[in-house]
């Protein structure tokens, strides 16, 4: 072979590299437009990828890990991978989960085994707003499914900060003001810690946290999703370790990446126990997430598990028969909860579907209520117990308002006047349908306190 033929032999092997680099990073360019829609990349495309970049001499190792040293997981997908800081070691003291409960899991939240929580769902935790700040005790909630998971946690924080540390009349609001980033995390742990022994029946909580390993694969009746066949199971059966535990661990559901809020759903059912969540059900609700408007939403039984411990699917107080037969129950609302849940829809409203919600939830054993108001959730609540306890008490008194949303800067001061009936006035010399011409919030307060005049203190009422 004369020097030519080496010459261009040279030049077709430099052009069939250039081809493969520019295949490669076609490659690229379409996993990072997969991965900003959500969308997964096929396993095969992946390993195919990092195969050609070992050639380059660009591999990228699997670490082994410790307690001391988290291990680098190569992900799939960018966006639903977990930062190492926040998954511990497998030696870490719990059981792995097993394959029939990752499948129980999906049966009791989609109704299948195959669908998995979207990108919103994995991008969501327990996010604080800034420390000493109007907002330090709340937290930031996002619009979507997981945003009434995160306020009714939310009321159980306000509970824990307010009362179950400090059971006497010197509450304030200003107390809520004066938090440190390190007793946000204690307030978070101690809600977490209520809800989860709450659904445990006072006997039993489990924690579910991610680890470095897999402990089963996809199959014809499963479909991974990169962090449910890598949870271990934390079981507790004393409340002041859940509290400690998660005190330790409190990072896995407060700090970006996280998945917390998918963790502590998780946690929430594990700790309710499948067979008991069968038990609370009933024929209106076979599964606990609804798909609508591409999203997936929870059903009133998820709230009810994180207000009262109890997933019945409806607010009404105790068991209702469903036909004259007797053949079929509704299950409703059976014990007073530490929070309380108030519901205000002008749409159900007009159409005659506002459902009645009981006694048990409207009169809680804290000041504090979970409301749903048209369509989104948000938070109602006093600084004194005597509200609860003392009739006298509610003939004027203080409520307090967060909408988790953040464009709201300081919390929202109502005073509510239930003597003078001077809303009724207007209610009755006005013409037209008061449902209609006052704002949602305070026909939402009017639920519990029936022709309660109300104030806003210098905050321009929004509806």
């Amino acid at each position: 072979m004369d020097a030519g033929d080496v010459e261009e032999h040279h030049i077709l092997d430099k052009k069939k590299l250039e081809e493969i680099t520019n295949k490669i990073s076609d490659l690229d360019k379409w996993r990072a437009i997969f991965s900003s829609h959500g969308l997964e990349v096929g396993k095969a495309v992946v390993e195919k990828n990092q195969d050609n970049n070992n050639a380059d001499g660009d591999r990228e190792e699997r670490t082994e890990t410790s307690s001391s040293k988290p291990q680098k997981i190569f992900q799939s997908n960018a966006l639903y991978s977990v930062p190492r800081e926040l998954i511990i070691a497998s030696d870490h003291g719990g059981h792995p989960i097993s394959l029939a409960v990752a499948m129980e899991l999906r049966r009791m939240l989609f109704g299948n085994t195959f669908h998995t929580f979207n990108y919103e769902w994995k991008k969501s935790f327990f996010k604080f707003r800034d420390p000493f700040s109007d907002l330090a005790y709340s937290l930031e909630a996002e619009k979507g499914g997981t945003r009434a998971i995160q306020m009714a946690v939310q009321a159980h924080i306000i509970k824990c900060l307010l009362f179950t540390k400090n059971e006497d009349e010197h509450s304030t609001l200003q107390s809520l003001y004066d938090i440190s980033p390190k007793q946000q995390e204690k307030a978070l742990a101690a809600a977490l810690t209520d809800i989860l022994w709450m659904a445990g029946d006072g006997k039993k909580a489990t924690i579910c946290l991610i680890t470095n390993d897999s402990y089963f694969t996809e199959s014809t009746e499963y479909k991974t999703d990169s962090f449910t066949e890598r949870l271990q199971l934390f079981e507790f059966a004393e409340k002041g370790k859940v509290e400690k535990f998660l005190g330790v661990h409190i990072h896995c559901f407060r700090d970006e990446g996280s998945h917390g809020i998918i963790l502590f759903l998780y946690s929430l059912l594990l700790s309710r126990t499948f067979e008991r969540l069968k038990q609370d059900l009933d024929f209106t609700t076979t599964h606990l997430l609804h798909f609508s408007l591409g999203n997936y939403t929870v059903r009133q039984a998820v709230l009810n598990m994180i207000l009262t411990g109890r997933a019945s699917p409806h607010v009404f107080n105790g068991d209702q028969s469903a036909d004259e037969q007797n053949l079929q129950e509704k299950h409703g609302v059976l014990t007073r909860s530490d929070v309380g849940y108030l519901h205000w829809s002008r749409e159900e409203m007009e159409q005659d579907r506002l459902p009645k919600v009981g006694s048990m939830l409207k009169t809680p054993k804290f000041p504090i209520w979970l409301c749903y108001i048209n369509g989104t959730y948000s938070v109602l609540f006093a600084t004194k117990m005597s509200l609860l306890c003392d009739w006298k008490m509610e003939h004027i008194f203080e409520l307090y308002f967060y909408s988790g949303q953040a464009s709201q800067t300081k919390t929202v001061h109502l005073t509510v006047d239930t003597h003078s009936h001077h809303w009724e006035g207007r209610y009755k010399s006005e013409e037209g349908d008061p449902e209609k011409r006052f704002p949602s919030l305070e026909m939402t307060v009017r639920t519990k306190w029936e022709g309660a005049a109300i104030a806003w203190n210098g905050t321009i009422p929004f509806f």
